[in-house]
């Protein structure tokens, strides 16, 4: 009989003291450096704030740019970004923090992006159930610059790293932002 990996259900994330737009991200045994927002975790984010927002969000599934990889071996869903995948970040449209085919008239943010940061992408449920206009919207975990430098409100991990985790995690995973 096979050897079955057991899967964790929870990722902890934590801001380091020295550096609040650093952190460390810990599933089980796995413990890996992320990049922040610019303005470290924050307790009532808001749109545009620059602020990781601390709570517990669930992983509803992963996109990947099927140009630049096989699609990451994970139990979430997965499904591929195209060239007119989007995010819509204006909270005045009523497609707000949702996905948007573009082009789109109402501010979005584009998904398949010419960096590597969106190559694969984990969409948490941060605000989305329903979406609070104003709240904050694109809290994604995803694909860290390699000098770990701020992101605009998500936790970014290295691309191994991003892989590692998503083939340990279960169905049912959650993250949780600790201010």
């Amino acid at each position: 009989m096979g050897h079955v990996r057991k899967t964790a259900e929870t990722l902890d994330v934590r801001a380091l003291v020295r550096d609040r737009t650093k952190g460390i991200l810990r599933l089980g045994p796995i413990t890996v450096p992320c990049a922040l927002g610019r303005s470290g975790i924050v307790v009532r984010k808001r749109e545009g704030d620059g602020g990781t927002p601390a709570g517990r969000f669930r992983l509803l599934n992963v996109c990947y740019r099927p140009d630049r990889g096989l699609p990451p071996a994970t139990l979430l869903p997965v499904e591929p970004l195209t060239e007119r995948s989007g995010w819509c970040d204006d909270p005045a449209s009523p497609r707000y923090n949702r996905p948007v085919e573009r082009p789109f008239g109402a501010s979005h943010e584009t998904m398949w992006r010419d960096d590597r940061l969106y190559d694969v992408v984990v969409i948490l449920d941060c605000n989305m159930a329903p979406a609070v206009k104003g709240r904050g919207s694109a809290i994604f975990f995803h694909i860290a610059r390699e000098d770990y430098r701020p992101t605009e409100g998500c936790v970014a991990v290295a691309p191994a790293h991003m892989r590692l985790i998503l083939s340990r995690i279960g169905a049912a995973a959650d993250m949780v932002i600790s201010a």
